[in-house]
């Protein structure tokens, strides 16, 4: 691996980690010419899938366009960028375990909200509004009628009532 910053051909990886559930390995390399350090990802090589979008066109598929709408939808969230990569892995799987070579971009979406649902309802509600092309007030309402059990039914017990005699 030649170095990105002297052009050296002489790197020596100095750490190696499994990324995004095992289907990866990040590379942390030293160059013994310059000594600076730089991390590589290393990922299998799978058969091509194209993405058809809304209008039509046709791109081949990308996860890290995936990676960045997660991000985006979790910004100033709790979420860590580990948990973020894990969930685009899952999707990756899931897309490429359907043995297609084409999948429409509304599909990948859905995956994806599928997936922010469980992780975090304002990263969800984020993705859902532009996914979904919110218009109004009203279409913000429904979504977050959907969480309102859910986040009710993790919080704390209600307090009770206080009863005068």
């Amino acid at each position: 691996m030649k170095c990105f910053y002297c052009g050296s051909d002489n790197t020596e990886v100095i750490d190696s980690r499994e990324v995004q559930g095992g289907e990866g390995i990040r590379r942390r390399r030293e160059c013994i010419y310059c000594k600076r350090r730089f991390t590589t990802y290393e990922k299998a090589d799978l058969a091509d899938i194209t993405v058809i979008k809304k209008d039509g066109t046709r791109q081949p598929f990308d996860s890290s366009k995936i990676l960045n709408g997660i991000m985006r939808a979790c910004e100033k969230r709790t979420i860590t960028r580990a948990t973020m990569e894990t969930t685009v892995g899952k999707i990756e799987k899931k897309i490429r375990s359907k043995g297609l070579k084409e999948i429409s971009s509304r599909e990948i979406g859905d995956m994806v909200i599928r997936e922010l649902y469980k992780l975090d309802p304002v990263a969800y509600i984020r993705f859902a509004s532009v996914y979904k092309n919110f218009g109004s007030p009203e279409e913000f309402e429904k979504v977050l009628k959907l969480f309102a059990g859910r986040i009710h039914t993790r919080g704390s017990k209600p307090k009770p009532r206080s009863t005068s005699t």
